[in-house]
């Protein structure tokens, strides 16, 4: 794979997505940066290339799709807003793009994915263009990554209906889940801070992500 580009998949190209991010009000230039370097037309199907660095959420395989550069920024941002998380938990892999543009950012990144066949493609992507500290696994993600536990941040790329409220239990104190919630219908982004008694939610604000799902697909 060619981690560069040509024409519609060009350094320039990469460029002009940055340039959206910026309009649209994403000011930080570390998330810039990353998102700069994460080639994401080699994260969509070929035929898709050309459409690569559109703000645009693109179809995947298996009904999935990888998420809008400007909401994955916009989360990136939520991430690293107050501190510098050292060990961040995934939920929904997907094309690996998200993962790839933390990877950028963060000590250890554990994603996790319900379809077996994508966790395998992300599993191929992540070696070939070089993300050492990516660890991925097929998983039910409303069960989290217990055994690698406690994480600095959980960030969901996909929706649940409801708050799961015990994955909070593999935050560290101080530590943050950044997730969607919400139907078909509605949903809205939000951040939950875990605290010493109790937790704080604060609304960032609408969004449409595929839902999350309970079980594993093989």
């Amino acid at each position: 794979m060619n981690a560069h580009g040509i024409g519609m998949t060009s350094e320039r190209t990469r460029h002009r997505m940055i340039d959206r991010l910026r309009v649209r009000g994403i000011g930080d230039e570390r998330v810039l940066m990353a998102m700069t370097q994460v080639p994401r037309h080699l994260f969509v199907d070929e035929a898709l290339a050309h459409r690569a660095y559109e703000d645009d959420s693109l179809p995947i395989k298996f009904g999935q799709t990888i998420s809008q550069p400007f909401v994955v920024a916009r989360m990136t941002e939520e991430v690293i807003k107050h501190n510098h998380p050292v060990k961040v938990l995934e939920l929904g892999t997907g094309s690996g793009y998200q993962a790839a543009v933390l990877a950028q950012l963060i000590d250890q990144v554990f994603s996790i994915e319900r379809i077996d066949k994508l966790t395998r493609i992300a599993r191929r992507r992540f070696i070939k263009l070089g993300y050492r500290n990516i660890r991925c696994k097929t998983g039910d993600g409303f069960k989290g990554w217990a055994t690698e536990a406690l994480f600095d941040i959980i960030i969901c790329t996909a929706a649940p209906e409801k708050v799961p409220y015990k994955l909070l239990d593999q935050l560290e104190v101080g530590g943050k889940m950044i997730l969607p919630v919400g139907d078909k219908k509605q949903q809205k982004l939000i951040a939950i801070v875990k605290e010493e008694h109790g937790c704080h939610e604060e609304m960032l604000g609408e969004v449409f992500f595929v839902p999350l799902l309970e079980g594993v697909v093989r």
